[in-house]
């Protein structure tokens, strides 16, 4: 192994040893601290496995600018989309009140009360997938170890999935390489599913309604 790739494995491993030995405390009397010790390490484990996998030009995941924040408990992801564009849209995380883990919240989808939703639009959409795994899965997913974390909107970096997508259209009497260069693989992870896409660009839009409303608004916009 040469040696610059030698330096990045080193501080990996410290790095993932840092956040063992912060998981670690967790579990003891905390004397304060502990979990922002932990949220640290395990930042500082992500950033050394994105090094490490860009210095050896392997796939990562890398986060984006994201303006919401989805509920980590009952997201309930909608996807709708057509041959060029995707709308994904979800329950935002109330940031208002701090929860106490002593109750919990039943979300119903078929509502009529308005909620706060996040509504993503995807544009020039090549291919979506949403499914498995979940967060408790994700330990599985190809880019866990690659910078991958849950709950996080993230852009792949070197994603073999577009490689694969470019590969099966070069066959196409049209095809040109250099329009491939648009597109993006993102990933959001929800709590019982992640959604990918490969597409040239997102919006983000923060709304108040219910998820009928949505629903309907969204299947106008692609029906125009």
């Amino acid at each position: 192994m040469s040696e610059p790739f030698s330096a990045l494995r080193a501080a990996l491993e410290a790095a993932a040893e840092r956040r063992r030995q912060a998981g670690a405390a967790l579990a003891n009397k905390h004397v304060g601290g502990e979990w922002e010790e932990f949220r640290e390490a395990s930042n500082a484990e992500l950033a050394a496995q994105r090094e490490l996998a860009a210095a050896q030009g392997d796939p990562h995941a890398v986060p984006i600018e994201f303006p919401v924040l989805w509920d980590v408990g009952a997201p309930m992801p909608h996807l709708l989309q057509n041959d060029d564009r995707a709308f994904l849209f979800f329950y935002l995380r109330d940031t208002s009140t701090e929860w106490d883990g002593r109750s919990t919240t039943v979300v119903n989808p078929a509502i009529t009360e308005p909620s706060s939703l996040g509504i993503v639009e995807f544009k020039g959409v090549c291919s979506t997938r949403m499914g498995a795994p979940n967060d408790e899965g994700i330990h599985g997913h190809p880019l866990f170890g690659k910078g991958l974390r849950a709950y996080t909107a993230m852009r792949v970096e070197n994603s073999p999935w577009i490689k694969e997508l470019q590969a099966i259209n070069s066959v196409h009497q049209g095809y040109e390489p250099d329009a491939w260069r648009q597109y993006n693989h993102f990933i959001l992870g929800f709590h019982d599913s992640m959604f990918e896409c490969v597409a040239k660009s997102f919006a983000v839009e923060r709304r108040t309604t219910t998820v009928r409303e949505a629903l309907a608004e969204i299947c106008e916009q692609l029906l125009a």
